[in-house]
């Protein structure tokens, strides 16, 4: 499974306004763990970047003089991102603006959500944390991933923490042993195939029956999670 996280830094904050990509950042996750192969350029936009948009991710004009245009780059992307499920936290802002460059590029270009799977971890987060805060910083605090040394936006620094808050997200990076003696890397859980055989002799387990104000706030809590998903609460399904 290829999934990429990316993030991208922009002028501005509208496409149809003329606004232009400046930065793309990818990380690449292989079956949930990073493997360093990452896609990382500046662009150069050939307009002035807002200046509201150089107090979020601190780049200028000065530093982007000498960066590739997106058609000096656009086959290099499309090779890295072609058939993955890309990762993105509110998706539409940055396919939004990777298909007005694509089209600019050649009017006949497919667009992204044609060559991958977009998965917004936006709307995720809304599905699981309905009503609260669902920014990329407020789920870096929720799910207890580090991002201090982030004092300005970078699209290759978001994405890195992004991946981390998608992994912490659903349930973090599981690796699976199917008949090795490997170990589990440090946090990492370890599926194994070997069969353990109990102890017939072994002091039975007390079996401790769930009270009845326990049973009626079980019943509450799978409600509200019936209530909070988009596809309902499977255990009640069940």
């Amino acid at each position: 499974m290829r999934q990429i996280v990316l993030d991208t830094e922009t002028t501005g904050l509208d496409p149809r306004e003329g606004h232009r990509l400046i930065e793309i950042g990818c990380v690449e996750l292989i079956d949930r763990r990073l493997t360093r192969n990452n896609f990382h350029q500046y662009l150069q936009p050939d307009r002035e970047i807002d200046a509201d948009a150089v107090a979020v991710h601190g780049i200028e004009n000065d530093f982007l003089r000498d960066k590739p245009r997106f058609a000096e780059v656009a086959e290099d992307f499309l090779r890295y991102v072609t058939g993955s499920e890309l990762i993105i936290h509110n998706a539409a802002f940055d396919i939004g603006f990777l298909d007005h460059e694509l089209v600019r590029w050649r009017a006949d270009a497919t667009r992204i959500s044609d060559l991958c799977e977009v998965n917004d971890t936006l709307l995720m987060a809304r599905r699981l944390h309905p009503g609260q805060r669902n920014s990329l910083d407020a789920l870096c605090k929720r799910y207890g991933v580090d991002n201090s040394h982030r004092d300005l936006h970078g699209a290759l620094l978001d994405a890195e923490i992004l991946a981390d808050v998608y992994l912490a997200m659903t349930g973090g990076q599981v690796v699976m042993h199917l008949g090795g003696d490997a170990g589990a890397e440090p946090g990492q859980r370890s599926l194994s195939n070997q069969r353990g055989r109990l102890d017939p002799g072994r002091q039975r387990l007390p079996v401790i029956a769930a009270g009845e104000a326990a049973q009626r706030a079980h019943a509450a809590r799978l409600a509200a999670i019936d209530a909070a998903s988009a596809d309902g609460c499977l255990w009640l399904r069940a």
